[in-house]
C-alpha cells in the first residue's frame, strides 16, 4: 500500500502545480509621481526664523498636521520633550500608503555667513521618534488627511469597495489607537474628502459629493461641505454648497475654497501666504525662502506660531542631496501571484524573456535591464508611444512616432526599431502618416495590429510585421468612432482594444475584444456612461487583462496635488469573462499604461542613477492665470 500512496500523492502535486497560475509582474506609470520627493517643512509665521525639514526624506511625505498633544498610551518617547514638534502625515514608503506620527526635537545651527534667510533648509540636528499609526499592513488602500484628537485618529481611507462602477471608495474613518477599533464615519454609498477636525475635536467637516456622486470633474470637484460629530459621524448636516478643503478657525467658524487660484499671476510656483483678516492684506512666507519651489497644503500649529506644508526636498544635512532615485518602485498588492511596480517612465513593455524593459520618456525612447542596470538611450528626442516587443525577432521593438492625443489627420507613423545593434535602426511601416499608432504584435511575430485615422475615424488595421503596409494591409474595424490601444492575446485568437463606439466622440471609453478575422466582437467592461477604461494588456497566459480605469472615481481633491490630467486613473485586472475585477492601485494620482511581463520579479525597489532634478514636473496647467513663462526657462527647483 505504501508505494500506491506515494504515486497518488505525486499525481496530486503535479495536477495542482499545473493548475496554479504562474507568477508574473505588472508595471505601470504614474504621471510625475516618481519625481515627487516630497517632505514636510515648517516656517515661523513671524518670518524671523528659518525653514525646517520635519520629515525624514524617505519616500514621499505629505498632507501633514501638527498635533497639540499625544495620548500617553501611544507616546513613543520615554521622556518626551515638551518643546518637540509632534506631526502626523501621510507617507508612501514600503510601497503602500500609511499614516505616521513623528515627534521631533530639533536643534538648529545657523551658518555664520547666512544672514539673509535665503537658504531653503537650515542644517539641523534632530532626535526623532517615529510610529506608524495605520496602513502598511492588512488591506491595501490609500490613506489621506489625518487628524489626531487624543487617541482618536481621523483620516480618509479607500479600503472598502463600493461595489458600484465610477464611485469613489474614499470615506472618513476614525481609529482608536489604544484599542485599534475602527469606525466608518461617512454614510454608506457616499464619498468624503479632506476631513478637518474642529479645535475641540467635537466636529469634523468634510468635502463631499453626497448622494449625487462624482460627475467626472477633475479641476474642481463638485462638492459641498458637511459637518458631523467626530465621535460617531452622527448629526451630519450640509452647511455649505459648492466648497472644498475645509479648515477650522474655532468650533463655529471654518474657511473653504471655491475654485481658487493657487498661483499668483506673475508666478509659476505655488506659495504659502498669510492673510490678515483685519487689514485684508497678504504676507509672503515661502516666497522669501524658496522662490522657485512649489509648496502644497499648508497647516497651522496649535499655538499659531508655525505653518507646515510639503514641498520637494532639496539639499539635506551638510548640503548632501537626499536620494530617492527608483527606476522601479515596488507597490504592495494583495494578489499573491503578481508583483507590481511603478516605473519612472511611460508606456513600458517587457522583452519576451522578461529581462529587459523598453519605455519612453516623452520625449525619448529608452531600453534598460529589468534589474535597473544598463540604461540605454535609443533616441533622446523622438516623441514615441507606446512600446511593444517582437516575440520572435530578438531585439526588435515597435512604437509610433508623433504627437500624442492628436486628431485623425495628424502625422504619426509606426516604426520597428532594431535595438541590438551599435546604431539602432528605425524602419517605417505605415505609409500615409494619418495618426497610425498603438502597434500590437501577433504572437507568431508575423502581423501588427494598430489604429489609424486614415478614413477620418480611428479604426483598427492589421499589416505585415516586417514589410509593413507594403506586405499587406487589412482593415479590422470600421465606423465613425475611435478604436485604439490594442493588444494581441498570447494564443493569437483575440485582439483587445479601447473604444468609444458606444458613444462616439464623447471621450468615454470601454474595452472590447475581437478575433483577428473581424468576428466575435464583444464588450468586456465599461465603468459608466461617461467612464474611461483604457490601455488593456493581456496576461502572459491570456486568461486575464490589466488596464487603467476611473472605475473607482477620484480619491482626493485634485487641486491638492501637482497636475494630473486624469487623477481618477487606477490599475485593475479582470478575467476575460468579466469576473474577478481587482483594484491594484490606491492613490490620488494618475496611474496608466500598464504592461504585463512573463516573469515574477522580486517585490523590491530597483534603484538607478539619473541626473534629472526631483520635482522637475509642470504643475496644473489650468492654474496658469496670465503671462506664464516657458517652463524650460524657469524649471522648478528642488528646494529653492
Amino acid at each position: 500500500m505504501k508505494p500506491i500512496y506515494l504515486i497518488i500523492l505525486s499525481v496530486f502535486i503535479t495536477i495542482n502545480s499545473i493548475s496554479a497560475a504562474p507568477a508574473t509582474t505588472i508595471i505601470f506609470t504614474t504621471n510625475g509621481r516618481s519625481r515627487y520627493a516630497f517632505d514636510i517643512f515648517s516656517l515661523p509665521l513671524d518670518t524671523t526664523g528659518h525653514e525646517l525639514q520635519l520629515t525624514d526624506g524617505t519616500s514621499v511625505n505629505f498632507n501633514g498636521h501638527f498635533v497639540s498633544s499625544v495620548n500617553s498610551n501611544i507616546n513613543t518617547v520615554t521622556d518626551p520633550d515638551p518643546s518637540s514638534v509632534k506631526l502626523i502625515y501621510v507617507t508612501e514608503r514600503n510601497g503602500t500608503s500609511s499614516i505616521y506620527l513623528d515627534e521631533v526635537s530639533v536643534s538648529v545651527s545657523y551658518p555664520a555667513l547666512d544672514r539673509t534667510r535665503k537658504r531653503s533648509v537650515i542644517e539641523t540636528e534632530s532626535t526623532r521618534s517615529q510610529h506608524r499609526l495605520v496602513g502598511g499592513n492588512g488591506r491595501v488602500s490609500m490613506k489621506d488627511r489625518p487628524s489626531l484628537v487624543g487617541d482618536l485618529l481621523i483620516y480618509v481611507s479607500t479600503h472598502e469597495d463600493t461595489g458600484v462602477a465610477r464611485t469613489s471608495w474614499a470615506a472618513v474613518y476614525s481609529t482608536q489607537l489604544t484599542s485599534g477599533l475602527t469606525r466608518r464615519l461617512t454614510p454608506e454609498k457616499v464619498a468624503d474628502f479632506s476631513p478637518a477636525v474642529s479645535p475641540s475635536g467635537l466636529w469634523t467637516a468634510v468635502a463631499s459629493s453626497g448622494e449625487k456622486g462624482w460627475g467626472g470633474e477633475v479641476e474642481e470637484l463638485d462638492t459641498d461641505i458637511y459637518v458631523f460629530l467626530t465621535q460617531n459621524g452622527l448629526d451630519r448636516v450640509k452647511v455649505v454648497e459648492h466648497g472644498g478643503w475645509p479648515s477650522w478657525v474655532d468650533d463655529s467658524t471654518f474657511y473653504f475654497h471655491r475654485r481658487v487660484a493657487t498661483r499668483r499671476p506673475n508666478s509659476d510656483y505655488r506659495h504659502i501666504e498669510l492673510y490678515d483678516v483685519v487689514s485684508g492684506k497678504f504676507k509672503d512666507l515661502t516666497r522669501l525662502v524658496a522662490p522657485k519651489a512649489n509648496h502644497y497644503n499648508p497647516f497651522i500649529s496649535p499655538d499659531s506660531s508655525w505653518v507646515g506644508y510639503h514641498k520637494c526636498r532639496g539639499a539635506g544635512s551638510n548640503g548632501k542631496m537626499i536620494k530617492n532615485d527608483l527606476f522601479l518602485e515596488s507597490i504592495k498588492t494583495e494578489v499573491p501571484d503578481i508583483s507590481l511596480f511603478r516605473i519612472d517612465g511611460s508606456f513600458p513593455s517587457f522583452s519576451p524573456d522578461g529581462s529587459r524593459i523598453a519605455y519612453v520618456g516623452l520625449p525619448g525612447l529608452y531600453l534598460i535591464n529589468s534589474d535597473g542596470s544598463g540604461n540605454r538611450v535609443i533616441d533622446p528626442d523622438v516623441s514615441a508611444f507606446p512600446t511593444v516587443w517582437d516575440p520572435k525577432r530578438k531585439g526588435v521593438i515597435y512604437t509610433s512616432l508623433g504627437p500624442t492625443f492628436a486628431s485623425e489627420d495628424t502625422s504619426v507613423d509606426i516604426y520597428s526599431v532594431e535595438v541590438d545593434v551599435d546604431e539602432p535602426r528605425f524602419t517605417k511601416l505605415t505609409i500615409d502618416g494619418l495618426n497610425n499608432a498603438f502597434p500590437a504584435v501577433s504572437p507568431d511575430g508575423k502581423w501588427v495590429a494598430f489604429r489609424s485615422g486614415r478614413t477620418g475615424h480611428k479604426n483598427l488595421y492589421i499589416m505585415n510585421a516586417v514589410e509593413g503596409e507594403k506586405g499587406g494591409l487589412t482593415q479590422l474595424t470600421n465606423g465613425p468612432w475611435s478604436d485604439t490601444m490594442c493588444n494581441w492575446s498570447p494564443d493569437g485568437d483575440w485582439i483587445i482594444f479601447a473604444s468609444d463606439r458606444h458613444n462616439p466622440g464623447s471621450g468615454s471609453f470601454g474595452l472590447y475584444i475581437i478575433h483577428p478575422n473581424g468576428t466575435g466582437l464583444r464588450h468586456l467592461i465599461h465603468s459608466g456612461s461617461a467612464g474611461r477604461t483604457n490601455h488593456p494588456w493581456f496576461s502572459p497566459d491570456g486568461k486575464r487583462i490589466v488596464f487603467t480605469s476611473d472605475y473607482a472615481a477620484v480619491s482626493a481633491e485634485p487641486i491638492s496635488n501637482p497636475h494630473h490630467y486624469q487623477p481618477y486613473g487606477e490599475i485593475f485586472t479582470m478575467k476575460l469573462d468579466g469576473s474577478e475585477l481587482t483594484r491594484l492601485t490606491h492613490n490620488s494620482f494618475e496611474d496608466g499604461t500598464p504592461s504585463w511581463g512573463p516573469k515574477f520579479m522580486k517585490p523590491e525597489n530597483v534603484e538607478w542613477s539619473i541626473d534629472e532634478e526631483k520635482c522637475s514636473f509642470e504643475d496644473s496647467e489650468w492654474l496658469a492665470i496670465s503671462n506664464r513663462v516657458d517652463i524650460d526657462e524657469a524649471k522648478i527647483q528642488c528646494g529653492g
